[in-house]
Parts: structure tokens; C-alpha cells; sequence
């Protein structure tokens, strides 16, 4: 009873356990319907990226999540596809050779914009030679992010929390992602035990 309430909540288990490699293999079906959905949302909007843009997409995701855990102020939905539209365009137009800085409309995507604008220049100082083509797959893939997030709260509605849709869908993405079968990395020197 214990490993099928915990399993993975409470318990780190390691990854060869064979109770967590059935449970992986036949998940529940509300699990599964739930994949399915997830995948029947994001597949049509991400099908015509290239791996690169792909790529930085989930990159992009993982900041915002990343900031979101941290947060004080937790951004919705409107924050982050905000936030990813502002800094598409200040990508958009230093490629036209203006220099411009873009302004959010909220304090929350404000700051979604100072994380993910450090995160493109490190992204641009990384690239080298290859500078340009990266702005424009960044351009492409935060647009990208900016269509999903407001397009989560009315594909993929959260009762839980309206207005955080977006958020749900993508820790459950970024969660699966964890490993190539979806269960988070273990960490070898932490208990398997979590006490509350």
C-alpha cells in the first residue's frame, strides 16, 4: 500500500525497482488518459518545429518552471505567454538591427522576462559564428510558447487552478522528461525515505 500511494511522491526509489518498472509499464488509466491528452494538446503544435526549436522550447519551459518554483509572485498563464512574446520581440527586432527592449505588461512576466532574456544571451554568447541562426530559432521557439500558453487554459483546463493550465501541462511534460522512460533522475545520495 505504502509503494503504490508514495511511489515516487514521498519514496525516491531507485530506478531498477521492479514494482516501479510494472507500475511504468501498465500505468493506471487515468494516467495514461491524462499522456494522451497532454500529447493530443502539444503534438499539433510543435510539428512543424525543427529539433532545434524543439529544443530550445522545452529550454524556455524549464526556466519559466524553474522561475515559477522560486517565485513569490507565481506567474499565470497570461504572465508567461506575455513574458515569451516579449522577449520573441525583442529577438524579432534586434534581428531587423534595432536595438529595442520590450516591456511586459505585468510585474510577474516582467520578471519571467529578465529570466528567460538571461537565459537567451547566455544562449548567445554560447553560439558563436552561429549567433543569428540561434535569435531565430529562439524568436520561434518562445512565439511557439507564447501560442501553448494561452492556448492551455481553454484545451486543457485545471480546476484546480484556472489560470495556472499552462504550468500543470508542463511540470507533467518536464516530469516525464525526467529520464528516457519518464521517472525522475534518482539522486544517489539521498535518503529513499522523505519524512514530511
Amino acid at each position: 500500500m505504502c509503494c503504490g500511494t508514495k511511489r515516487l511522491t514521498e519514496i525516491v526509489c531507485p530506478h531498477d525497482c521492479v514494482y516501479l518498472s510494472a507500475a511504468r509499464t501498465h500505468p493506471p488509466a487515468v494516467v495514461q488518459r491524462q499522456h494522451e491528452r497532454d500529447m493530443a494538446f502539444l503534438l499539433p503544435r510543435v510539428a512543424d518545429l525543427t529539433e532545434a526549436q524543439y529544443r530550445l522550447l522545452l529550454f524556455a519551459q524549464a526556466v519559466v518552471l524553474q522561475h515559477a518554483r522560486a517565485a513569490t509572485l507565481v506567474p499565470h498563464d497570461a504572465d508567461v505567454a506575455d513574458a515569451a512574446a516579449t522577449v520573441a520581440a525583442t529577438l524579432e527586432t534586434a534581428g531587423k538591427g534595432i536595438i529595442y527592449e520590450h516591456q511586459a505588461g505585468s510585474v510577474p512576466a516582467q520578471r519571467l522576462v529578465t529570466e528567460l532574456g538571461r537565459a537567451v544571451a547566455d544562449l548567445r554568447q554560447r553560439a558563436g559564428a552561429e549567433v543569428g541562426r540561434v535569435e531565430r530559432d529562439c524568436a520561434v521557439a518562445l512565439r511557439r510558447l507564447e501560442t501553448i500558453a494561452r492556448d492551455a487554459e481553454a484545451a486543457a483546463p485545471d480546476t484546480a487552478a484556472p489560470h495556472s493550465s499552462w504550468l500543470t501541462f508542463a511540470t507533467r511534460l518536464m516530469g516525464q522528461a525526467g529520464t528516457a522512460d519518464g521517472a525522475p533522475t534518482p539522486v544517489a545520495d539521498e535518503p529513499r525515505i522523505i519524512v514530511p
